[in-house]
């Protein structure tokens, strides 16, 4: 068997000795900002928080496969660097980098730093807008790690075929050659080091999420199924694998052949505290920094997320940005790309409209889901909640599985928005929403506030005209006008929201009211809104139509519920708001008001 010695590992010796003195400075560490690296945080002495007992944790599991789901920045790529580190016989010897921490506490664990070779992947950066594209960045990836090993090919350990096959290995290369490459390289890494491998694959479901943006999910799914399979199923060199990402995508996906899997979701009891920062911990650094005297408001922006049984999760890049600048801001929602997040919400169908509703307004919502992603399936509302979750952006108050009278299992769950930092984050992305005629849709609510008619109908139609086609990409363009309308109410919910309490298709009186604005100060207006279809059968022109909506909230008695607390009367404002396609005409109930 070969000495656990590359090449490479001289540089690693300089920067020890060079970094040892460095760790004389004074012990109050350097709030660094995006540090994923294990030693480059332990040699510069920056701020972290031990998470080692997930080492521990992982290894004494057991498991073959180990798929772990967590929110992005919350310390998967930090931890997964922290396994290379500790298992890596690149790293043996590499004590100081452990040296005060709790792994290190433990006999049995010092002898197993550094005994293992270790393949760490990354697939992070697969960003890419097609599937060529997608899939030849992802054999880039293996060819650089194929590269760390090239001593392999010196000597006579490998015969002529295995350096002829380790040679092709490239971007370019054929699709049985991407699929058994790291299968073929765990053996060669066998062979010269006496022992199986470790494969650590972060984030990787990057690609899979840009492939359903982008439309190419179904070639993407088969690529990467195959590797999938010859890496962690039928690779009798792995010792064993652990794989990180945002979502758990379907079994059914790209897991169909792994039998060998065990899942770790966000409401796992495993791990629950090895991802995100405590309360404890949050505490004492404060306490370090000097910020005791704002715990509450953190509590308020950062806390809220939960992990199996482990509650009072806060998000770690956050805690670390506030550490650092000392002011309460959101840092985790504006660190990444929500496009898809925001894509599904703002083409999704009425009813998940009125759910994101609630969610804004602090309530829960209770659906059935699965924790499972089914990416062909996300124009389903379930599915979105699924990815909501998965995100970080809701948490499980209350999860309920049973089965019916009628023998259907059903999994329930209550859900809420995390936190003020995701609440921001949802507000700042409807006000997006209407970017593109944003002084035309500020005139609008200015119009209404003043009661004119007039420039409201004006400046609704240039809204319409501009973003109807953006919220109203679905299946059945110009069919489904609710799309719009009810992307339309969550604006007005956002922009108002320091005047008015919004809420829709609410019961009130004897029937439902399409939008209520009810005031929060005393002797403030109240507005009632109600949206109308044209119905060409019934309603020949849209003064039909809307005489019919104003008709519906005198009939329904919709303004009851103000009137109950305290608005008056003749601080009422009543509009029917009447739609054909993107045509809408908007009336009011002044002539009426008038005549009383």
């Amino acid at each position: 068997m070969k000495a656990f010695t590359i090449p490479i590992y001289l540089p690693d010796m300089f920067c020890y000795t060079k970094c040892k003195e460095k760790r004389r400075e004074p012990v109050k560490k350097t709030i660094g900002i995006g540090y994923q690296d294990f030693k480059e945080i332990r040699m510069e002495n920056i701020f972290y928080i031990d998470k080692t007992h997930f080492i521990r944790e992982w290894w004494e599991a057991s498991d073959k496969v180990t798929l772990i789901t967590r929110p992005r920045r919350f310390g998967k790529t930090l931890n997964m660097s922290m396994l290379e580190k500790f298992f890596s016989v690149r790293y043996a010897g590499r004590e100081d980098l452990f040296q005060g921490l709790a792994i290190w506490e433990d006999e049995k664990y010092r002898r197993l730093q550094g005994t293992y070779p270790v393949l760490f992947i990354s697939f992070a950066d697969v960003k890419e807008n097609s599937y060529l594209q997608t899939r030849k960045k992802i054999c880039s990836i293996i060819k650089e790690i194929y590269n760390r090993y090239d001593f392999l090919l010196n000597g006579d350990m490998l015969n002529e075929s295995e350096k002829q096959t380790f040679q092709r290995i490239s971007a370019d290369m054929e699709d049985y050659e991407a699929s058994g490459a790291l299968k073929a390289l765990s053996n060669y890494l066998y062979r010269y080091y006496g022992k199986k491998v470790i494969i650590l694959l972060d984030e990787y479901d990057t690609p899979m999420q840009e492939a359903y943006i982008n439309g190419f999910w179904n070639p993407l799914a088969a690529f990467t199924r195959a590797m999938f399979n010859s890496t962690l199923k039928t690779n009798p060199y792995l010792e064993r694998a652990i794989m990180t990402g945002i979502t758990r995508v379907s079994k059914e996906s790209v897991f169909s052949d792994l039998n060998n899997l065990t899942v770790v979701t966000t409401t796992t009891d495993a791990y629950a505290d090895c991802f995100g920062f405590t309360r404890q911990e949050v505490w004492e650094a404060l306490e370090e920094y000097g910020l005791s005297e704002n715990k509450e408001k953190v509590k308020q922006w950062y806390d809220g997320f939960i992990f199996g049984k482990q509650r009072e999760i806060y998000n770690p890049w956050s805690i670390t940005n506030y550490l650092k600048t000392q002011t309460l801001s959101s840092y985790w929602t504006n660190s990444s790309s929500n496009r898809l997040v925001g894509t599904l919400i703002r083409e999704g169908s009425k009813n998940l409209k009125i759910s994101f509703e609630r969610l804004l307004q602090g309530e829960s919502i209770t659906t059935e889901m699965d924790e499972q992603i089914v990416y062909d399936q996300l124009n389903e509302e379930a599915a979105v909640w699924s990815l909501l979750l998965a995100s970080g952006y809701l948490k499980v108050e209350k999860f309920e599985a049973y089965m019916t009278n009628f023998g259907e299992w059903k999994q329930e769950y209550e859900l809420k928005l995390t936190n003020f930092e995701v609440k921001v984050m949802f507000r700042n992305m409807v006000r997006k929403w209407f970017d593109n005629a944003a002084s035309v849709y500020n005139d609008f609510i200015k119009a209404l506030l003043e009661g004119n008619v007039k420039a409201m109908n004006t400046y609704m139609n240039k809204v319409a005209m501009t973003t109807f086609s953006y919220f109203d990409t679905g299946k059945n363009p110009s069919k489904e006008p609710e799309r719009f309308y009810h992307g339309f109410v969550l604006g007005l919910m956002v922009e108002l929201a320091d005047r008015f309490v919004l809420t829709s298709n609410r019961e009130s009186g004897f029937g439902r009211y399409d939008v209520m604005l009810e005031p929060r100060k005393q002797g403030d207006l109240g507005i009632i809104l109600e949206f109308k279809v044209q119905d060409t059968d019934e309603e020949k022109e849209l003064t039909d139509t809307v005489k019919e909506a104003l008709k519906q909230i005198d009939k329904q008695q919709y303004e009851a519920i103000l009137v109950e607390k305290g608005v008056s009367k003749d601080k009422i404002r009543k509009y029917g708001f009447a739609f054909s396609g993107k045509n809408v005409l908007i009336g009011d109930d002044s002539r009426k008001r008038a005549s009383s």
